[in-house]
């Protein structure tokens, strides 16, 4: 993300939160709309799946309490992307740089209006930007490494340690990460080891843009390795076990902080994201935080009522019982016998009666039914439905 879109976009918008939303609501409407726009449920929709990019970006940033400070602190500086200069300044142009503004005291000498290094953090850490003027290489930050993972029902119900193996740039083995062969990379003459370089905007500012000398590494190599191109990067392999929170839903997306590529020069790592499919289950659905299941009962279990055994996943059968007279179709609940809950505690289990209708039947039990409807010949079911019709 470039430091103008990182002004000028509106994430709040974008999530279609309030600015003083809390870390919930935020969530909340994060997940709502990952859920909407996912690639997996608009597949060959490029409209959706750069809506779930901005949406992506957007919690990235709200999501993080620093960043979201960081965020905010820069927005209400620039006045959400243009900067609003004081009444003193004048109605002419201007010009500065933001290298000026965020590198630490202003040129010209002294006075009390330098910003030392407390703005200077709004840009810094996340754009991993050194002060203007410093000859000192920055830490970088990892790559975020983005993966998926198919879990069973019952694993996403329950929970699940998992292997999962990944692909990322990490620090070249063969140069130690430098670039140069000889481990001797000298600093960027151009962005003089900041890896950035300033543009003007057309907006009275100017922007910084990664250096297209040193490609934002701040190094450049003299003689460049012949593993890594003088990159300092190289393709890594690795396994780690993740362990998936129980009660994760088809298609979520969870992040897991610094599990991603390692960073150079004693950068942070980045994040892995793992977006979870879940399998289907033979028995048992799932209704956001609550179990569904089917059981079936025979004619004289609904009319007369009686106890029957309902299966839950993973446990023992439960006993419920069934009251006189019950209707097909009908759901009846097992508290606490669901999906895994945040917080920790369970959904319920949804039990839905469907009344089996027996194929083939005994001589005992076809005289028995014969009986049943000539004791009841006389009601008509569908009475009522008739006179319905006829009154509409």
């Amino acid at each position: 993300m470039s430091t103008k879109d990182f002004i000028e976009k509106d994430f709040y918008k974008v999530l279609g939160v309030p600015k003083d939303a809390t870390e919930a609501e935020i969530k909340k409407a994060y997940r709502k709309l990952a859920r909407e726009f996912h690639p997996d449920a608009n597949k060959g929709n490029a409209k959706a799946e750069e809506r779930f990019k901005e949406i992506s970006e957007a919690n990235d940033v709200l999501g993080d309490p620093k960043k979201r400070k960081e965020y905010d602190e820069a927005r209400a500086l620039f006045g959400n992307g243009g900067f609003r200069p004081g009444p003193g300044a004048g109605g002419g142009n201007f010009n500065f740089d933001l290298g000026d503004l965020f590198g630490g005291a202003p040129q010209g000498g002294g006075g009390s209006g330098g910003f030392g290094g407390g703005i200077g953090d709004v840009f810094g850490g996340l754009f991993n930007r050194g002060g203007a003027g410093t000859t000192r290489t920055q830490p970088r930050r990892g790559q975020d490494i983005d993966t998926e993972v198919t879990l069973t029902f019952t694993e996403a119900i329950e929970g699940a340690t998992v292997p999962l193996r990944m692909s990322s740039q990490a620090p070249c083995k063969a140069c130690s990460g430098t670039g140069d062969k000889n481990g001797t990379p000298r600093v960027c003459p151009t962005c003089v080891g900041t890896g950035q370089v300033a543009r003007g905007s057309g907006g009275g500012f100017s922007l910084t843009d990664p250096c297209p000398d040193c490609k934002g590494r701040g190094l450049i190599a003299e003689h460049p390795c012949l593993d890594c191109k003088g990159s300092g990067r190289a393709k890594s392999s690795r396994t780690m076990q993740v362990r998936i929170p129980a009660g994760v839903t088809d298609g979520q997306r969870i992040r897991l902080r610094g599990k991603g590529a390692p960073g150079e020069r004693g950068g942070p790592s980045g994040d892995l994201y793992v977006v979870v499919h879940v399998g289907a289950h033979p028995v048992f659905g799932r209704r956001e935080d609550n179990l569904t299941v089917t059981v079936p009962v025979t004619f004289t279990e609904a009319a007369l009522g009686g106890e029957i055994k309902v299966p839950t996943l993973g446990g023992p059968s439960l006993t419920l019982k069934l009251p006189p007279g019950t209707p097909n179709g009908r759901t009846m609940r097992a508290r606490g016998k669901g999906a895994v809950r945040k917080d920790g505690t369970r959904g319920d289990l949804l039990v839905t009666v469907e009344v089996s209708v027996p194929k083939d039947l005994s001589g005992k039990a076809r005289d028995a039914l014969e009986a049943y409807r000539e004791a009841t010949a006389e009601e008509d079911p569908r009475a009522e439905l008739f006179e319905a019709a006829k009154g509409a």
